[in-house]
């Protein structure tokens, strides 16, 4: 069962020719486009499904900074403020809120991890509140149960992953921006080595700049122009109860369970960090590269199964231009979640706030989380392609820090004023042998 979406209605034709063409209508790539179109860029988005429908609309919905990779965390605070900026300057409800986040433990070592990030982050004018054993259990008294301590992050909060991407993609389409759903982007056209146009199902748009922000079919898609992009994806299930009359902590995690509130009152429960690893030949390909971040996360990986395969993103073929390609038979990534993850899930998230037992799931489902090496996305243009510009391989941040990749992203194609350094972040460091340090998070 998927999670439910706001659909939104958008033109089935797509221009002749844009200043900017983004590929792939997730939380990155509606972002993008909208802070081109703010410039008074001529942008055009096309998207094979619906704006929204894949790993945008099937994560936490967390915006945070705490815990947060160093490489990370400048995109991390520029993004909460750009959240709040939107909803004032749009009109438009993400259902963005600073809830502030609450971890809660009785792991020594975690705890241990969890203050020297503290000690880290200070140096970055971060706020994060170390709790003593009295105060988690204050924090959390709906777990009816001691804890030896926990952290806090008051300025963090949450986002409604099933409205925020239609919401942006509305305000984009105020702007004079271009919306284009079930308009699958088939590759690129070149001239002289450089963009000259996107090629979709439904024609060629001109331009010089094309942006992909394709998730877990980037990859592939980048294949197609001979460009190696390691990438691998991970499958997680999450499910959804419906609301109760007696509120919980809008955004908490307590050994390994995560319980999240959304708008309408319904919460998602989801495992930290457990997801099933399907063998693709993709997969295959760059295991080896993989092998630093599944040694350290190994505890949480399991073995999958077959539907990434059957999804279609992470095949080594070519297809052709003028024929209908594997994300025109597959316009929609809808994995099966797996079932005894989602009874875990549930069997935990009782077992820690009873108030749930008698909760009804109303929504159980699973997506594909695409990752990197070493955990930290591509933005930027691609070496030796120039005009093509890489967004993805978000490593499951890609919600949170969604806004400030966006603002990254126009402001490369604009030649303005990067909003963060983009040196971590630039895809040609995957051309080398090493990989760097595998994200903490």
């Amino acid at each position: 069962m998927s999670p439910p979406l706001t659909q939104i209605q958008t033109s089935p034709t797509p221009p002749a020719s844009a200043d900017v063409v983004v590929i792939g209508g997730g939380i990155v790539g509606v972002f993008a486009a909208y802070y081109l179109a703010q410039r008074g860029v001529s942008v055009a988005l096309v998207e094979k499904g619906r704006v929204g429908a894949e790993q945008s609309s099937r994560n936490w919905g967390w915006c945070r900074r705490q815990n947060r990779d160093a490489r990370e965390l400048d995109m991390a605070s520029k993004s909460l403020d750009l959240w709040e900026q939107f909803a004032v300057e749009s009109g438009e409800d993400t259902g963005f809120r600073r809830c502030g986040l609450l971890f809660l433990s009785n792991d020594e070592a975690e705890l241990s991890g969890w203050a020297s990030w503290r000690d880290f982050a200070k140096t970055a004018g971060v706020t994060s509140h170390m709790l003593s054993s009295r105060e988690a259990a204050e924090r959390g008294h709906a777990t009816g149960r001691a804890w030896k301590g926990g952290v806090y992050s008051p300025t963090d909060g949450t986002a409604d992953p099933g409205k925020a991407a239609p919401a942006v993609a509305a305000a984009l389409m105020k702007l004079g921006g271009r919306v284009h759903q079930n308009c699958a982007a088939r590759g690129i056209e070149l001239e002289g080595g450089r963009v000259s146009g996107v090629i979709t199902e439904a024609g060629v748009i001109k331009t010089r700049t094309a942006v992909l922000a394709g998730g877990a079919w980037a990859s592939a898609f980048c294949r197609q122009l001979d460009i190696r992009f390691p990438q691998a994806s991970i499958r997680q299930s999450i499910l959804s109860v419906a609301p109760m009359e007696h509120r919980l902590p809008d955004a908490m995690v307590m050994q390994g369970v995560s319980a999240t509130r959304r708008s309408d009152g319904r919460y998602a429960l989801a495992i930290s960090g457990r997801a099933r690893v399907d063998v693709t030949p993709q997969f295959m390909r760059f295991a080896p590269q993989f092998v630093p971040m599944f040694a350290k996360r190994w505890r949480s990986l399991l073995p999958g199964g077959l539907q990434g395969i059957q999804g279609g993103h992470e095949t080594l073929k070519r297809w052709r231009l003028d024929a209908p390609t594997p994300m025109e038979r597959v316009r929609i990534l809808d994995p099966k979640p797996c079932l005894s993850t989602i009874k875990e899930t549930h069997r935990r998230a009782v077992e820690l706030l009873p108030q749930l037992r008698d909760s009804k799931i109303t929504h159980a489902w699973a997506g594909f989380v695409d990752s990197t090496p070493d955990g930290v996305p591509g933005i930027g243009e691609v070496p030796g392609v120039p005009g093509f510009i890489l967004a993805a391989g978000f490593s499951g941040h890609g919600f949170g820090i969604g806004p400030g990749a966006g603002h990254l992203i126009a402001d490369l194609a604009t030649g303005a004023e990067p909003i963060v350094d983009p040196t971590p972040f630039r895809p040609g460091r995957f051309n080398n042998s090493a990989w760097g340090k595998v994200a903490d998070f």
